[in-house]
């Protein structure tokens, strides 16, 4: 079972890309994937779903890059920026009660016009070069 602990980072400033409801949001990936067998909103300040699969994380990935995308266009936003998924394992003891325990995937789901400069400015190859090349990954709509 591989569980993400889902964070939402919207870098496009279009009134026609919108903020997503997290229950919508929830409900929407659950429904529009056979991978995806369950996905809970969380009441948390940085995280805001639960999203769990048979499958590994590198599947998974690119599952809700493609339903994130395709949820996009089914509500008639606009799509023509990338969905980035960029994850890290948790790999240490978690307090009691939060929602990315050990084991989990803490994964930003990006939405950004720039994939490269977004990259760049968080210093993404320094985080990842930091961990076991099987604790990290990223998974992009289109390169």
């Amino acid at each position: 079972m591989t569980t993400f602990v889902i964070s939402h980072n919207l870098q496009v400033n279009s009134p026609k890309v919108p903020t997503f409801d997290t229950q919508q949001l929830a409900d929407e990936l659950r429904n529009n994937s056979d991978l995806i067998i369950s996905s809970e909103v969380i009441a948390h300040p940085h995280w805001i779903l639960s999203v769990s699969s048979n499958e590994g994380p590198q599947i998974l990935a690119e599952e809700l890059v493609r339903v994130w995308l395709m949820l996009r266009q089914k509500l008639g936003h606009d799509s023509d920026h990338k969905v980035l998924a960029l994850g890290g394992r948790k790999d240490s003891k978690a307090m009691a009660g939060a929602p990315l325990q050990e084991g989990f995937w803490g994964v930003d789901v990006v939405e950004t016009m720039d994939k490269n400069s977004f990259l760049q400015a968080i210093n993404w190859a320094a985080l990842k070069s930091g961990r076991p090349s099987d604790a990290v990954f990223e998974v992009s709509s289109s390169d």
